[in-house]
C-alpha cells in the first residue's frame, strides 16, 4: 500500500507524536511521582547499595556517611537507582533516602579551596574556604549561588562548585 508523499509525512508526524507522548508519560509515571533525575541524600550512616532492585541482589558496597548527596536516576517499585559524585551507581531501598538537600564541594584541582562568601557576591568577605569533598547542607540556591552550611561554616558558594544541585537549579 502506497501512502503518497503527504500520507507518509502525516504517518511520520503521527508516529513522532505517539513516541513523544510515550516518552512524556514514561517520565511522568515514576513510582514516586517525582521527577527523574533528582538529587536526594542518604538518611542513614549505613546504606547497602545493591546490584539490582531487590534484596535478592548482592550488596555491592555500603555507604557509611549520612547526608551524602546522591542522584536518583531510575525507580523500580520501592527501589531507587542512585549515582554518587564519583559516578558509582547501584540500587538503594527508598526508605534509606531523604529529600533533604546536600551537596559535595567540587574543584578542578583536588588541592584547590572553594571560597564561602558572606553574601551571594564574590566581592563580599570570604568567611571560609572548603576542600573538595566537603559535604554541605543546601539551604537555598538561585542566580548561580547557593547558601550552604556545615560544621563551622555558613555562607554562599558559587553553584558550579557543588555536586548535588543542577546548573541554574532553584532550591528553596
Amino acid at each position: 500500500m502506497e501512502l503518497g508523499r503527504f500520507g507518509s509525512q502525516a504517518l511520520l508526524v503521527c508516529l513522532l507524536c505517539v513516541t513523544a507522548g510515550m516518552a512524556a508519560s514514561a517520565k511522568e509515571s515514576t513510582t514516586s511521582g517525582l521527577p527523574i533525575p533528582r538529587y536526594v541524600s542518604l538518611k542513614s550512616d549505613h546504606v547497602n547499595v545493591r546490584a539490582g532492585p531487590t534484596k535478592d541482589n548482592d550488596v555491592e558496597w555500603v555507604y557509611t556517611r549520612s547526608g551524602l548527596p546522591v542522584e536518583i536516576t531510575a525507580e523500580f517499585e520501592n527501589w531507587r537507582r542512585v549515582r554518587d559524585s564519583e559516578g558509582a551507581e547501584g540500587w538503594v531501598y527508598h526508605s534509606l533516602l531523604s529529600g533533604r538537600r546536600t551537596a559535595v564541594v567540587t574543584m578542578k584541582h583536588k588541592d584547590d579551596l572553594a571560597s564561602i562568601y558572606e553574601r551571594a557576591d564574590s566581592t563580599s568577605p570570604v568567611t571560609a574556604r572548603l576542600q573538595a569533598g566537603v559535604v554541605t547542607q543546601v539551604k537555598h540556591c538561585g542566580s548561580g549561588w547557593c547558601h550552604v552550611a556545615g560544621n563551622g561554616f555558613d555562607g554562599w558558594i558559587e553553584q558550579q562548585r557543588l555536586w548535588g544541585v543542577y546548573a541554574d537549579e532553584k532550591v528553596d
